[in-house]
């Protein structure tokens, strides 16, 4: 598997749509620009979904990816190491963030089970039978993953989008669910961006204290020495540096786009994933909105070059696909309004029009009354003109 070959798969959402929806909007009843953001939003949707007007977000869906990372051992992560099969359950039992907000906006959740570090008997059939490996490696001295277990993860990644894009779900808000999954995320960003680990090491979901901090810092570092030598193979980055369901995330985010099925990203794992994915697909993170403000710098970073700007920034930390899914009402309320709002009447526009014109030829003789006027317009005269020859 090539990761590159997917550049020539994914084509941006269609411009000339967007200028139709741009067009449409000039048209409507509301002043242009009176609706901020949200008509960007509904622009952006339109050409995502090739349709004028934009249609609603009526099928969307939280896809989480689940796992446990080896580097926790080192204590860099506020929750114990191998405890992601914990954050699932919870999930699962409705008692985490992101289950209580997606029973209120009725949005279904899935989660797949990439690497989690359990007795597959702890969980549902449906969530572990997709499992790459129990655990990933512990990458500051040793790969996440086997050449042959990032492929097998990605492989993962692409075929859940496109069971997704099969069943009809219209927009993915995505997530993880993961311990010392931050830790591997901060590593790929820092490697990607050329920076170094403190610049970007946060303080998890979970929060840690200023020395787990310097152990994370310090495994980041070692994991960078690992990863900068392999930087021009995505795949083998994410063996290296990655894990499961990070690059069945990766995996996800490619095949999502060239799907044509926009997502929305969550916190500093999705972001380092989509910048995975945007080295192997420069146009790949046209299909995707950055939904918040994690507080991690690593996030920051990553969304800067790929040129994302959040939607929210809310202080939301708690990761696990909640800060996107509370930028979902937003973008359906985009849609809805780009949609529902009525056009101006055929001799109301005609009016305007007639306004605009009538303005702009003031504006032009209010110019050239001025300019007359203007000494510093005024024919210079020359000395011989004043002398009369």
């Amino acid at each position: 598997m090539n990761l590159d070959d997917f550049s020539d798969l994914i084509e941006r959402p269609d411009g000339g749509v967007r200028r139709d929806a741009e067009e449409r909007r000039e048209r409507l009843t509301v002043p242009p620009g009176a609706l901020g953001r949200l008509d960007e939003l509904a622009e952006w949707l339109s050409a995502a979904q090739q349709s004028v007007p934009v249609k609603p977000v009526e099928r969307p869906r939280v896809v989480l990816f689940a796992g446990d990372h080896g580097v926790a051992e080192l204590g860099v992560s506020g929750r114990a190491a191998g405890s992601a099969h914990e954050l699932v359950r919870a999930a699962l039992d409705g008692a985490s963030p992101v289950s209580v907000l997606a029973r209120r906006f009725s949005v279904p959740v899935r989660i797949i089970d990439a690497g989690v570090d359990c007795d597959p008997e702890l969980l549902p059939e449906s969530v572990v039978r997709h499992r790459v490996r129990r655990g990933s490696g512990r990458i500051d001295i040793e790969d996440a993953l086997t050449a042959e277990e990032a492929e097998q993860a990605v492989r993962l990644g692409m075929a859940i989008a496109d069971e997704e894009a099969d069943s009809g779900t219209d927009l993915v808000v995505l997530g993880d669910l993961s311990v010392g999954g931050t830790t591997a995320a901060a590593t790929l960003i820092a490697a990607l961006c050329g920076t170094d680990a403190s610049v970007v090491t946060g303080r998890g979901g979970a929060g840690i204290d200023d020395l787990a901090w310097m152990r994370k810092c310090a495994a980041i570092r070692d994991a960078l020495r690992r990863a900068r030598p392999v930087l021009g193979d995505q795949l083998e980055l994410l063996a290296t540096v990655g894990g499961a369901d990070l690059a069945a995330t990766t995996g996800f985010l490619l095949q999502s786009a060239v799907r044509r099925m926009p997502v929305i990203l969550d916190g500093v794992v999705s972001a380092a994933c989509a910048l995975v994915a945007q080295r192997a697909a420069f146009r790949a993170p046209d299909w995707w909105l950055a939904g918040q403000v994690s507080g991690e710098p690593a996030q920051t970073k990553a969304l800067d070059r790929m040129a994302l700007t959040p939607l929210l920034d809310h202080g939301v930390t708690v990761g696990e696909g909640s800060g996107a899914l509370l930028a979902l009402p937003l973008v359906q309320a985009a849609a809805a309004l780009a949609a529902e709002l009525p056009e101006r009447a055929p001799e109301a526009e005609a009016e305007a029009e007639a306004e605009a014109d009538v303005e702009a030829d003031e504006d032009a003789e209010a110019d050239g009354a001025a300019g007359h006027a203007d000494p510093d317009h005024a024919v210079p005269v020359t000395g011989d003109a004043k002398s009369g020859g």
